[in-house]
């Protein structure tokens, strides 16, 4: 039986925006809580708050900024708009959720995987609704569509070259737990994010 797809509706994507960014923002909040590193964009904004005076979020939204016009070029100016609104949603709530939570004590092992699958799940919903968080996201929905290889494998694969770098960076440890973070967030987006699985136009 053939199926069909329908278009999300403006309200349903600014919701599932919002939704996603909550997600991958508590993600984050485990992940800093903890001192993990993370790949992608946002990792490398993690890095970069170590050395220059700017917060996580503001950094985060700069580092993108360069990708929107493969985003524009490639995808379309409805994934470039809805990008950048997440990758907006996530700078703000990334540097501000403090203000309504407040961690205590948390397990290492869970933080790193529960705050890979938040992430994840985070930029599921993002991939569902024409979007993502920008940087390494944009390229693995690009080589998907030009391609056909997963996105999730290609994440993966540059998130593990990403976190390796902190080899030089943090405790032996530490990389480990941020090793496992990746893996926890990648194997969402690989298990549900599959070719022909799920397509809106």
């Amino acid at each position: 039986m053939k199926s069909t797809t329908t278009a999300h509706s403006v309200p349903e994507d600014l919701l599932a925006l919002v939704a996603g960014a909550l997600f991958v923002s508590l993600g984050l909040l485990l992940f800093k809580h903890q001192g993990f590193l993370t790949g992608g964009t946002a990792g490398l904004a993690l890095v970069l708050t170590k050395v220059v005076p700017y917060s996580f979020g503001q950094v985060f939204f700069v580092i993108n900024l360069p990708f929107y016009w493969l985003a524009f070029t490639r995808m379309g100016w409805r994934f470039s708009l809805n990008t950048f609104i997440s990758v907006a949603a996530v700078s703000l709530l990334a540097d501000n959720l403090s203000m309504v939570i407040e961690l205590g004590q948390v397990n290492p092992i869970f933080a790193a995987i529960m705050g890979g699958f938040l992430i994840g799940t985070g930029m599921l919903v993002f991939f569902r609704h024409r979007s993502s968080l920008g940087g390494v996201g944009i390229l693995a929905l690009y080589v998907q569509e030009r391609f056909g290889l997963s996105a999730g494998r290609f994440q993966m694969s540059v998130d593990v070259a990403i976190v390796g770098i902190g080899f030089l960076l943090v405790p032996l440890p530490i990389l480990a737990l941020s090793i496992l973070g990746a893996l926890a967030l990648n194997v969402v987006i690989a298990l549900n994010h599959k070719p022909g699985r799920y397509q809106i136009t």
